[in-house]
Formats: C-alpha cells, sequence, structure tokens
C-alpha cells in the first residue's frame, strides 16, 4: 500500500534525526551512519512510497549530505540539471567550503519553492534568539537568501563552539527538512 504524502515526508524525515547536527563544514561527524546502511534505508522508503526515479536521486542526494557524504552527494547532484539539483549542488559547495561556487549554483537555481517555507522556520527561530542581527542579512526584500546564508556560514565556520555557529546548524536543518518535504510533497 502507497503511504499518504505525510507519512511518506515523516519517514524521510526521521532519517535526519541524528545525535548530532552536521557540521556547517566537511568535517564528518564520528555518530554518522554507514553509507551502506543509510542508501538501504533511502532505498527501503523509496520503494514503499512509490517515488519517480527523479525525486529519489533529490531525496538521496540531499539525505547523503546531511549524513556527511559530501562526495556521493556531489556526484549525483552534479547530475541532476534541474533548479532542485541545482540547489543541492550549492548546499554541498557551502560546506565543502567553496564559497564562491555555491553561489554559483545558488544562481543557477533561482528562487526554489522551498524559500518560503525555510524562510518561516527561519523567522521563528530567530524570534526566539538573541542573533536577530542576522535577519537583514538572510532575507533580502523579505524573501530568504541563500548567499546571505552562505556569508554568515563563512563568517562562522572557523569557530563552532559559538551560540551563533549553532545557530547556523539549525538553519541548516530547517533547509534540509524544508527540501526533504517540498520533494516528498511534490515528486518530480
Amino acid at each position: 500500500m502507497n503511504p499518504s504524502c505525510a507519512e511518506t515526508t515523516q519517514r524521510f524525515l526521521a532519517l535526519l534525526d541524528t545525535l548530532e547536527l552536521p557540521s556547517l563544514g566537511p568535517t564528518p561527524r564520528a555518530s554518522r551512519w554507514p553509507l551502506v546502511t543509510l542508501n538501504s534505508h533511502i532505498d527501503k522508503l523509496c520503494n514503499d512510497a512509490k517515488l519517480p526515479i527523479g525525486t529519489q536521486q533529490l531525496i538521496r542526494a540531499v539525505t547523503l549530505l546531511w549524513h556527511d557524504y559530501l562526495d556521493e552527494s556531489h556526484s549525483l547532484s552534479q547530475d541532476i540539471s534541474t533548479a532542485d539539483g541545482s540547489l543541492i549542488h550549492g548546499i554541498m559547495h557551502r560546506r565543502e567550503p567553496d564559497y564562491a561556487n555555491a553561489k554559483y549554483w545558488f544562481q543557477r537555481a533561482g528562487t526554489h519553492a522551498a524559500f518560503p517555507s525555510i524562510g518561516n522556520d527561519v523567522q521563528t527561530l530567530l524570534q526566539t534568539s538573541v542573533n536577530v542581527n542576522f535577519i537583514p542579512r538572510l532575507f533580502k526584500s523579505g524573501r530568504w537568501s541563500p548567499n546571505g546564508f552562505v556569508d554568515l556560514c563563512e563568517e562562522f565556520a572557523s569557530d563552532p563552539l559559538t551560540p551563533e555557529y549553532n545557530l547556523l546548524q539549525q538553519i541548516q536543518r530547517i533547509e534540509t527538512q524544508a527540501l526533504l518535504q517540498d520533494f516528498c510533497r511534490n515528486p518530480r
């Protein structure tokens, strides 16, 4: 039986339940799942949900990225010639870090359907944070700015013990959750 959209989304979001948040950079967490285990979970969820191949590739690319498999995610995202692929490609380069290249790929992605959700959730997070000075940098003309996020990651990536770093990690989680939700709700 094909699970409902909400069920499917929750199952994929469960793949993001990790002991630690990913770093802003390329450093893998000691607690990351083994690649074969992660791919097995992704395969099962995609097969159970009967998702189109294009959606499966997007979900795999973003989930691999969350679990610190940057090279594997990059191999997938660079072969997805859509705005979705460009967006994931940009996120991967932000974490690499290759900030200029990340901005190039975000420019290619354009305005993504997940941006309003990301923006709303980030604004909610920032309302409870002392770092509200991030708002003008993360939002341009009232809209989510992936390039503003790149700039903040570049600024704080070298100091993982700061509250700003942790806040940016939480924003990274919001971004990943929003993408997974969009891919599940709107199969490609």
